[in-house]
């Protein structure tokens, strides 16, 4: 995958379990204030996992125990280029 376009994917994902437009989702909002809850962070992150084709850990929302910091649309762009990294090895 084309890593150019990670920002544009996740927040595209973002927006559709938000119910908002790409446009409208601010790369600095937490997804709490774009207004996904804890089950639209497991849809999203459902979503992310089929569209990179990545596993996302099992802690990855606590990043106190070792997990990504899934708080922003920044932060979640920031924790896929990782992982895609980390997979292409």
């Amino acid at each position: 995958m084309n890593t150019d376009t990670i920002p544009e994917t996740v927040t595209r994902i973002l927006a559709e379990q938000a119910l908002l437009d790409p446009e409208d989702v601010a790369r600095d909002a937490t997804l709490e204030g774009i207004g996904l809850d804890s089950l639209g962070l497991v849809e999203c992150i459902f979503a992310i996992e089929e569209t990179f084709d990545i596993t996302v850990p099992f802690n990855a929302n606590d990043p106190e125990a070792g997990g990504l910091d899934l708080t922003t649309v920044d932060s979640v762009i920031e924790a896929v280029r990782g992982l895609v990294k980390a997979q292409a090895g």
